[in-house]
């Protein structure tokens, strides 16, 4: 499998489970977690879709330009970011220990940082 093909089957993935848990904050988490727990919770599904959409155009930027190392590290970054920031607020959300909390920055500057990269490759493109 290319890297292209396996980014962009990363992000078809991603984009299956924001829309589960999407659904599943909709339907089974309202009124049983607390309102802030559930902001963070939507929050998470929020950036894990914007960036599940960036990571789908760096995928299709690698089959129309190759897989440059800046887009296979905005590419990594984006799947890392979306792991740490949107899985540590699910985590938060279903209970887990208050110390996960400083993750999600963590995870917000991998998004940072791959933005910053996709940025870079745009300006090498022919």
């Amino acid at each position: 499998m290319s890297a292209p093909q396996f980014y962009l089957a990363i992000s078809a993935a991603s984009g299956c489970l924001a829309t589960i848990l999407g659904a599943f904050g909709a339907h089974g988490l309202k009124g049983k977690i607390s309102e802030p727990l559930f902001h963070a919770y939507q929050t998470g599904i929020q950036y894990q879709f914007y960036h599940t959409f960036a990571l789908a155009i760096v995928a299709c930027l690698m089959f129309r330009y190759g897989a440059s190392k800046a887009l296979s590290a905005s590419a990594m970054l984006f799947i890392v970011g979306m792991i740490l920031f949107s899985g540590s607020l699910y985590a938060l959300a279903f209970g887990a220990p208050r110390w996960l909390g400083p993750i999600t920055p963590v995870g917000g500057l991998c998004f940072i940082g791959a933005w910053a990269c996709l940025t870079f490759a745009a300006l090498k493109m022919n």
